[in-house]
Order: structure tokens, then C-alpha cells, then sequence
């Protein structure tokens, strides 16, 4: 479902390539039930209301929110999708998509039927005759009731297997959106979040929710939001399907298209028999390695099944540069049927999908045996490879980038699995990055934005011009910082701003986006800084924080960080940092400082 309260566009699905028609309505097939999650736009930097009257970008829709798509949700109907119809969504900047979550499953037909009575009321409620006061009223009591009505749903007796999202990107370059499910429960921080790459044309990105229950819990009330990263105002998307999904147990055939191809190694990919001969004369047969490297164009990925000691044959495949190709390689003394079953696995893929190339008859016959659905060649006849219909698949954007993608997506499994519950080795595993710049001309704009549009993480409650702001960008005696973050799951650009008066030293100021939250990005800012300061001026680090309701939650990392409370003046609380405290650095944040951020006071 959508908002369809607010936004009551139509538009021609001619605008879509046909092909890419196709492959939205191919799914429907597939998909047995699914949830209907009321998708709404909504402000990465949303603190409302106060951003009505501050922002620049503000701009009212009819029930008087904030416009962050250019035209709205556009609805293109397409007979046969698995909802039946496709949103067209212009993206402004810091536009997002957003639901409340829950995993109660609707057969297709029950689900169709639910959005098409929730599109009708909601445009007979549009065309009533109603005073504009009333219909902003009743078009926000609506939406409210729509959100209040998927948080209560219960899980239903039928789980999903998957969350889905199709899209179509028209751009000439490919797009990251940021996909987050995060808890109700502030008590509850872990999110689950993974970034979706959409390459020129049509996308779809299926996640196990076997994977997503690893780290977040599925039962109870959560939000869940797409946000592109970097892309220009305008930036067209069309969206599909959205939505958690049980889909059918389909019997794939025989002369299905190949997704892996597992290699031997001995007197397959190279030459030789590693134990016997040693690593000093084995070589690898570069005509196998073209082979390779067509296949993986193509998008048809390479693992390896092995009988060999992990180490060494490792050390010959980084030799010679190629062990980037091979995904969870399975290099031990075991049966190989295990290892392709391993592989498949941990690939996510259907075994059915497997090829064994291996010179041995006897290898072969026991993964046959044991693995009936399971593909097998002889090593002598790898050149076939090229031309079997099983391997003649279209070659796109994505199916170029699949083996990265796999390989990113084995990282984060990996990550998911080591930090179990453990929140700060969760956030260790993001690998966030954050970069510390001077304000200038070139970052003022964002600044003010973030200056208007903070609360929740405003620790002073300042509010800037861009004059103003002007003016502290050349004032000798001010230290300023524009902090910029990303982590693995894609970009979240400029998330925070700091003014330090090195005459004290003293930060004045201190503000962060709230898509930062819980992430330790402020602890970790904190104590670069405050360690700094101290190193420079041999004297205690001041701070002043104005307490309110908004951002009392965020200032603990104030108490985290030890620093005690000296008095209060004017609403503003003095907080001091002892000049030989320890301070702590998690290990969580990657910093660059780039000058002169901090230089030495002018006198």
C-alpha cells in the first residue's frame, strides 16, 4: 500500500520499457502470499514539527507534511505485478520511503483486495467536497489509522521466507539504497540493514529473512526504510514490490542456467598435484583462467571443492591473482558432495544450479551419487563450457557486478554471525568512516540545513544563518568541523557540525543527523577531539549542552565520556573533561582529520 491520501497521481506504464514490464510481472508466479506494508515518504532528517517553520526544503503537501518526492508517490497501474500496480518516485533530497513493519502474511488475491478498498476510500475521501482545514485532518487521521492498524497485526501462522524489493533504475548509472528494519523499542538497538545495489534497469533484491532473524527480531513492531544515497534531485525510480513474501516451492528443472561452476584443482585448474609436486610446480592453466573470466562476466559464479590443505592452495591462487574469483571455497579432506551442498548453501542458491568440473571419474560418480541434481564435467572438456545453453545467459550491469556483490554479501554474513548479540562488535563490523573537514563555502549550505533541521541530536540549540555561519568560517579563534560518514551499507554524507573556541578550549556547539543515532559516531568524535585539545593546550576540555527533552536521550554520551557537570548559566549546562582522565577509544570509528580543522590559536 501506499499514501494514496496524499498522493492521487496516475500516470501511463508506457513510460516502461516493455521488457522491463515483463520481468515486474514475472514474479507473480512465484509469490504465494505476501504483506501489505503502507509505504509513506517520508525526511531522513525529519524533526518534526519544528522543521515546518525553520527549513528551507519544507515544502507542504495537501494535508500539510513535507513534500519529499517531487510529484509524490506516482501510481502506474500494471496488470500482472505481483500488487498490480508500480510507484514512480522523483527523489528530492533527503527523501526516503518509509513503513511501519510486521510479517503478517496475506494470500495475493486477500492482499489485492485490501489495497484496492484502501485505494478507493482513500480516493473518495480526495474527492469529497470538503473545507481544506477538514480534508488535512481527515487525510492525516487516515494515514495514522492505516500505520496504527500494520503495527497491531500480529505474525501470522504462515512466515515469509523473504523481504523483496523490485525496482527499475532509468538512470545511465546504478543507484545504492540503504535498506534499515529497526526496532519500535529504543532499548532494543540493532538494526538489521544491508545496501542494494541497482544497476542500470531492472532489479530485484531478495533477502532471507533466515538471515535478517540472525540479528533482528521479526516479531515485534519495527520500522523499516529505503534511502537512495547520492543521487541527484529528480532522480527517478519506479518500485514494484515492496514487501515480505512466502514464495512457492518450484522443482527446477535439469537444463536450468548454470549459477555456479566448482572447480578441482589438481590437474583441473592447474597442473599438477599440489601435495606431490609442491607449490613450486604446480601451474595454473591460464586457458582454465579464460574461461573463468568469460563465465564471470556473464554473471555465473566460480567456487572451488577440493582435496587439499586450505593454506596452500590459497597461496597458488593469490600467486597468480585469481583467488578473487573463487566464492566460499571449499578446500579440505572431505567428501566433495559435502562441499557442494556447503557452497550451495552458503550461497543461497539452489544446489541444482552447481557444476562440478573435476578430472577425476571417482569424484565425479560420488557427487552424482550423493547429489543427483548436481551438474558434472570432465575437466578435459571445461572448454564446452562456453557454449552450453545452460551458460548462455544475458550479460547486463548486474549480472557483470554479481561475483562483488556475493562477495560483499559473504562479508556481512560473516559480520552478522561473529557479533551475535554483541552491539559494539556489530558496529565494529560496519567499518564506519568518518571525516573531519573545515566549514567553508563549499559545505555551508548543508551546514545550515543541519543547523535548521537538528533536535533531537542538537546539543546547544543553536540555529544558524548562512551569514552567520560566514562568519565563524573566518573567525580566527573558532575551530570548526563538518562531519561527514559512511559505512558498508552505503553513504550518509554530511550527518554533523561542531564549534570549538580554542580560547577555552570550549565546544560551543555540537550537532548530529538522526541517521546517526546509536551508532557511537558521537562518542567517537567526542574523544578525537577532546584527546586533541587536551594534547594541545595541556588543559581541561569545556562543553556546553542545553538540556532539553528532544535531545536528553543523546546527551548520555556526555555521562559515557565522564564529563561532569560544572554549574548551569543561562539554560546552558557547563560540562568539563579533567585534563588527565583516560579517554577511551572504541575502535568503532575510522577517523580523518583533514586541516585545518584544528590549527593553533591565533593570538
Amino acid at each position: 500500500m501506499y499514501e494514496a491520501e496524499a498522493n492521487n497521481r496516475v500516470e501511463s506504464l508506457s513510460q516502461i520499457p516493455p521488457d522491463v514490464v515483463e520481468k515486474f510481472r514475472e514474479f507473480q508466479s512465484v509469490v504465494t502470499s505476501r504483506t501489505a506494508l503502507p509505504w509513506s515518504e517520508h525526511c531522513t532528517e525529519c524533526v518534526w514539527p519544528t522543521c515546518y517553520t525553520t527549513c528551507d526544503l519544507y515544502h507542504p503537501r495537501e494535508d500539510g507534511r513535507c513534500r519529499r518526492f517531487v510529484d509524490g508517490m506516482v501510481r502506474i497501474d500494471c496488470p500482472g505485478a505481483v500488487n498490480s500496480y508500480l510507484l514512480k518516485i522523483r527523489f528530492k533530497r533527503w527523501g526516503k520511503l518509509w513503513s511501519p513493519g510486521n510479517i503478517h502474511m496475506f494470500p495475493l488475491r486477500a492482499a489485492a483486495d485490501l489495497e484496492l478498498r484502501d485505494l478507493r476510500f482513500a480516493s473518495a475521501l480526495v474527492q469529497l467536497p470538503l473545507p481544506k482545514p477538514l480534508r488535512k485532518f481527515a487525510t492525516t487521521k487516515r494515514y495514522s489509522w492505516k500505520r496504527k492498524r500494520t503495527t497491531g497485526r500480529k505474525p501470522s501462522l504462515t512466515r515469509p521466507d523473504s523481504f523483496v524489493v523490485e525496482c527499475y533504475n532509468p538512470q545511465e548509472s546504478p543507484v545504492s539504497l540503504s535498506l534499515t528494519l529497526r526496532s519500535f523499542d529504543s532499548n532494543s538497538p540493532v538494526p538489521f540493514q544491508k545496501l542494494i545495489m541497482v544497476p542500470c534497469g531492472f532489479h530485484r533484491e531478495q533477502i532471507e529473512v533466515s538471515e535478517i532473524s540472525k540479528t533482528f527480531d521479526l516479531g515485534a513492531p519495527f520500522h523499516v526504510e529505503l534511502i537512495p544515497n547520492e543521487i541527484a534531485d529528480g532522480a527517478t525510480i519506479f518500485f514494484g514490490l515492496i514487501d515480505f513474501v512466502q514464495k512457492r516451492q518450484v522443482e527446477v528443472a535439469k537444463g536450468t542456467k548454470l549459477k555456479c561452476v566448482v572447480w578441482d584443482l589438481d590437474k583441473t585448474l592447474w597442473d599438477g598435484i599440489l601435495i606431490e609436486d609442491g607449490p613450486e610446480n604446480v601451474t595454473v592453466k591460464s586457458e582454465v583462467v579464460e574461461v573463468i573470466r568469460d563465465l564471470d562476466r556473464r554473471g555465473i559464479l566460480h567456487s572451488i571443492a577440493s582435496k587439499n590443505t586450505f593454506d596452500d592452495a590459497m597461496q597458488i591462487l593469490k600467486k597468480y591473482k585469481i583467488d578473487e574469483y573463487f566464492l566460499s571455497p571449499q578446500i579440505s579432506w572431505g567428501p566433495k558432495s559435502e562441499s557442494m551442498r556447503r557452497i550451495a548453501q552458503s550461497l543461497n542458491i539452489g544446489i541444482d544450479s552447481l557444476m562440478l568440473v573435476d578430472d577425476s571419474e571417482f569424484e565425479l560418480a560420488e557427487v552424482q551419487s550423493a547429489c543427483p541434481n548436481v551438474r558434472t564435467l570432465n575437466a578435459e572438456h571445461y572448454r564446452d563450457l562456453l557454449d552450453m545453453p545452460e551458460c548462455q545467459v544475458p550479460v547486463t550491469a548486474e549480472s557483470a557486478n554479481r561475483r562483488f556483490m556475493y562477495r560483499q554479501e559473504g562479508i556481512r554474513k560473516s559480520a552478522a554471525e561473529e557479533f551475535g548479540g554483541d552491539y559494539l562488535a556489530f558496529l565494529r563490523n560496519c567499518r564506519m568512516e568518518m571525516t573531519l573537514r573545515p566549514l567553508t563555502q563549499s559545505n555551508i549550505e548543508r551546514v545550515h540545513e543541519l543547523t535548521q533541521r537538528t533536535n533531537q541530536m542538537n546539543f546547544s540549540g543553536n540555529r544558524y544563518n548562512r551569514e552567520v555561519l560566514r562568519e565563524i568560517s573566518v573567525d580566527s579563534n573558532l575551530d570548526t568541523y563538518v562531519i561527514e560518514c559512511r559505512d558498508r551499507f552505503g553513504s550518509y554524507g554530511i550527518v554533523g557540525f561542531s564549534i570549538v573556541d580554542k580560547r577555552g578550549p570550549r565546544m560551543t556547539d555540537l550537532m548530529f543527523s538522526c541517521r546517526i543515532q546509536a551508532k557511537r559516531v558521537e562518542h567517537a568524535f567526542l574523544s578525537k577531539i577532546i584527546k586533541e585539545y587536551v594534547a594541545q593546550s595541556g588543559s581541561e576540555f569545556w562543553a556546553n549542552y542545553r538540556k532539553t527533552s528532544r535531545n536528553a536521550q543523546s546527551g548520555r554520551v556526555f555521562q559515557d565520556l565522564k564529563m561532569r557537570e560544572e554549574g548551569v548559566h543561562e539554560g546552558v549546562t557547563w560540562l568539563v573533561f579533567d585534563k588527565d582522565q583516560e579517554i577511551v577509544d572504541e575502535g568503532i570509528v575510522q577517523i580523518t582529520m583533514e586541516t585545518p580543522c584544528l590549527a593553533p590559536s591565533r593570538q
